[in-house]
């Protein structure tokens, strides 16, 4: 038996319309209609600290909470990325159920425009500068040279308040299709003189770019959060704000921070400048051998890289008090059980090396990704046993020895002996574990970030690309 199309559609919309007069049902909520739907929709932007694709896919802070909000919404997840911070206000404004996660920083002048979540990020805002070059301490001395901000940004605000309040001179430039990288880029090949940066994105961006430093602080701590459209149906901005009190007391917050933010303070200055001028001199000797070993082992050749670095500086001969000796500076026991004959033999060493790894992370094949090669490396520098017993006292704490958040604050603990006299390995530096880890992370970051800058745009290049806006003295 054949059933028409259209006559059950007919009848389905009188059954719904039925059922909306006998229940006095009304216009379904924003909330209710992305459940119905099944899915919710996140505006964004690309962005380090919003949303961006690595090897492995979409990433991002903002994304993986996003994601969490529509897990606890029991929907999908829909990404929009918007081409400038214009279009993000404009798309929440006109399109329903949909939220803007873009690590907005709430405002004045925005909160008149969209209505914010509650805040799950605190940033300050930071003037930058070249070293060796103007050096600003006021706003007035932003006069003296060329200033360049993201059109449509909380810095444009900030520059706005301060011509209005005390500096009226003051002039720059806006652009809506520079991001904080490009601006970055331009100070530091002196096209640009100054430009403002939130603080958590300069964090991110600050060991690619040695040469830059923070003139003055620009304002107090201001608050990141989750901007939706003006309307009189709030449900959906409700339901985030009930999602934010339902996750405080959980440690997404704190994990989503240790991933993205936890291991940024680990490269000053000059360690900077020595590991991009180690890089540019000796990794494309080595990188093949890298490439092959990550190949084989499953890894992210950069990864390796950053691994080998850590150890030794690249330097094939290196040798350690201990005895340790190579690129990848293999034990000489480590070296027979891998079949490692030559420790100085730089192609044997990263593979030795990588072997190992990749048996320390087969150990921990019940933890998730990324924390798992996190452990492994930390059990590469300490020893497996002492990542173990650090593990257990992370247990008895009641933190998850899965999580590296957890595991590098049981790690030191291994040197005192109130904890490590309770353990089967004894007494370990489990400090140094820890900062092992954190660097390779950050040298990683920069290999990632300059193996993606293919061919990078100069500043004058830059400056002719974009589209500028001159924001004039007030008269």
């Amino acid at each position: 038996m054949s059933l028409n199309p259209l006559r059950l559609a007919s009848k389905a919309l009188i059954a719904l319309f039925c059922l909306s007069v006998l229940t006095g049902s009304v216009r379904p909520t924003q909330l209710e209609v992305v459940r119905m739907q099944g899915e919710i929709t996140m505006v964004t932007r690309n962005s380090p600290t919003t949303f961006y694709e690595d090897r492995s896919g979409p990433t991002g802070y903002e994304l993986e909470l996003a994601q969490a909000f529509a897990d606890h919404l029991g929907v999908q997840l829909r990404v929009v990325v918007a081409d400038s911070l214009s279009d993000i206000f404009r798309l929440i404004d006109t399109q329903p159920g949909v939220f803007a996660a873009a690590s907005l920083t709430r405002t004045p002048q925005r909160e008149r425009l969209v209505r914010f979540a509650e805040p799950y990020q605190q940033i300050s805002e930071y003037v930058i500068y070249r070293r060796g070059g103007l050096k600003p301490a006021t706003p007035a001395d932003l006069l003296q040279g060329r200033l360049m901000v993201t059109a449509a940004s909380s810095h444009s605000e900030r520059l706005h308040d301060w011509q209005a309040s005390n500096v009226p001179e003051l002039s720059w430039s806006e652009s809506p299709e520079l991001e904080v990288a490009d601006l970055l880029q331009m100070v530091a090949q002196g096209s640009l003189d100054f430009t403002l940066v939130d603080s958590n994105e300069y964090r991110m961006l600050q060991a690619y770019y040695p040469t830059l430093d923070i003139a003055f602080n620009a304002a107090d701590q201001r608050d990141i959060a989750w901007a939706f459209g003006w309307s009189r149906d709030d449900s959906l901005h409700q339901a985030a704000n009930d999602f934010f009190a339902h996750i405080k007391p959980q440690p997404l917050l704190a994990n989503l921070a240790e991933r993205y933010y936890g291991h940024l303070d680990k490269l000053d200055y000059v360690g900077a400048r020595r590991f991009l001028r180690q890089a540019d001199q000796k990794l494309d000797t080595y990188r093949p051998h890298f490439v092959d070993a990550a190949g084989e082992h499953g890894f992210d050749w950069r990864l390796l890289a950053a691994m080998g670095y850590q150890e030794s500086h690249w330097n094939p001969r290196a040798r350690s008090f201990t005895g340790v000796r190579g690129l990848m500076m293999l034990t000489l026991n480590t070296a027979k059980e891998l079949g490692v004959k030559n420790r100085l033999d730089p192609v044997q060493s990263i593979h030795g090396g990588s072997l190992y790894l990749s048996r320390l992370r087969d150990r921990l094949s019940d933890v998730p990704e990324p924390d798992r090669t996190w452990l492994a490396l930390a059990a590469y520098n300490v020893g497996f046993g002492h990542l173990t017993d650090a593990r257990k006292i992370t247990a008895q704490m009641g933190g998850n020895p899965d999580l590296w958040l957890d595991v590098k604050e049981a790690l030191p603990l291994l040197s005192q002996k109130r904890y490590y006299r309770h353990t089967r390995h004894g007494y370990a530096r489990g400090q140094e574990p820890v900062d092992y880890v954190q660097n390779i992370r950050r040298y990683y970051d920069v290999l990632v970030w300059n193996d993606e800058q293919t061919q990078p745009l100069k500043g004058e290049e830059l400056l002719a690309s974009s589209a500028i806006t001159v924001v004039p003295p007030l008269l």
